[in-house]
């Protein structure tokens, strides 16, 4: 196969690689990313193909051991995260340069009131803000990926709540 004949088939499979791309990360930016390495990875190692083998499915398992890799990756990365500070004073210190003691007194306020969740919406709602995307919440409690969205966001509004009716309380 030419470098020509390469290059067009490699570009014809484009839509349907991005369609895959989508299917394994549900997020159009991270499918274009996992496409655009695909394609670099498959124009690397151009060499490697085998002639008048399989070249659609040889390309789709570039893209599917990209993928892994990159999730395991990022699994290694997030298990790594020193769990000594709280997610949201982690996420306060990125925009700001100190904690003020009512930032502090907040978190740890806040962190009472999710405590006091029933663990069906307690335990989606930390995995959410501890950066677990919702397809990997519902596919680690076993749960619909639409109840899983359904629980974190009655748990925003439960907290909303919860924090309303404690800022009345101190008015009284």
């Amino acid at each position: 196969m030419t470098t020509m004949q390469f290059n067009d088939r490699l570009l014809g499979l484009q839509d349907k690689l991005l369609y895959f791309a989508l299917s394994l990360t549900a997020n159009d930016e991270d499918a274009r990313d996992l496409l655009q390495e695909t394609i670099l990875k498959a124009l690397t190692y151009r060499k490697q193909f085998t002639a008048n083998t399989n070249f659609k499915a040889w390309v789709f398992t570039i893209m599917k051991n990209t993928f892994i890799n990159n999730y395991r990756r990022n699994q290694k990365t997030r298990n790594t995260f020193d769990g000594n500070e709280d997610a949201l004073r982690v996420a306060y210190k990125r925009n700001y340069a100190s904690e003020t003691p009512e930032m502090v007194h907040s978190v740890t306020e806040m962190n009472r009131y999710i405590e006091r969740l029933d663990d069906d919406f307690r335990i989606p709602f930390k995995m959410h803000t501890d950066g677990y995307k919702y397809k990997e919440i519902a596919e680690q409690l076993e749960l619909p990926i639409g109840t899983v969205k359904s629980r974190i966001f009655f748990t925003r509004k439960k907290l909303q709540e919860m924090l309303r009716d404690s800022e009345g309380s101190y008015a009284n």
